[in-house]
């Protein structure tokens, strides 16, 4: 007797291997104060004194620094917290150089 179901197998071509990490990229700009970017970057991420006065200094010094990683989503959700804190902040695919994917 034929069975009425069909089997489901998995497509060969289904890549299974985990997205690659996103990475949050906080920009220097004219308007914020050093102080004001350290307080938001401890309250949102939970840092210490020291490690977000690191990544303030970063952001002042070299223009960027990366404050959170990730899946997508987490970035996505991060990316606008900080502006809703008047942060420019962007993300990228962990890796990349240019800065292309936003």
């Amino acid at each position: 007797m034929p069975s009425t179901r069909e089997e489901v197998g998995l497509n060969e071509n289904t890549d299974t291997t985990p997205d690659s990490p996103w990475v949050v990229i906080v920009w220097n700009d004219p308007i914020n104060l050093m102080s004001y970017v350290t307080f938001v970057l401890r309250k949102l991420f939970g840092y210490s004194l020291e490690k977000a006065t690191q990544l303030m200094l970063d952001v002042h010094h070299k223009g960027r620094a990366v404050v959170s990683s990730g899946t997508r989503e987490r970035a996505e959700l991060d990316v606008y917290r900080l502006h809703e804190h008047g942060l420019w902040a962007t993300m990228q695919k962990d890796g990349q150089r240019d800065g292309s994917e936003k």
